[in-house]
């Protein structure tokens, strides 16, 4: 007697549908419904990877920003004054000093404002 692929095609199919746990009605229990929403969720996740690191970009800045105006600096001064500085700090580092070690972020402004004064 001829099989079709009967133990590998539910493997398969068992497969997708542990992926699609979670889903709302049928697109996570009718095959057809589930394996569409996993192509476009995968489309999704693959954007919003690349999303991620702008938006956490944009909330380093945000974050500097409001610290650095503490200290009398625009955040557009400041980074320039780093990089004249030669501090190799980068914005994810700098938002996290800024949060829990103000006292650095302090250091690294004022060696900042001497290097602007200086140019």
């Amino acid at each position: 007697m001829r099989t079709r692929k009967g133990a590998a095609r539910n493997q398969a199919k068992n497969r997708l549908f542990k992926r699609a746990k979670g889903f709302r009605g049928g697109r996570g229990s009718l095959i057809r419904s589930v394996k569409e929403t996993l192509l476009r969720s995968g489309a999704y996740a693959f954007r919003d990877r690349r999303v991620r690191k702008r938006e956490f970009r944009k909330l380093w800045i945000i974050r500097i920003n409001a610290a650095v105006k503490m200290h009398d600096l625009r955040y557009s001064e400041f980074i320039y004054g780093l990089k004249k500085a030669n501090i190799g700090l980068d914005r994810k580092s700098l938002s996290e000093m800024a949060i829990y070690d103000p006292a650095g972020f302090k250091d690294v402004c004022d060696k900042v404002k001497e290097t602007l004064a200086a140019a």
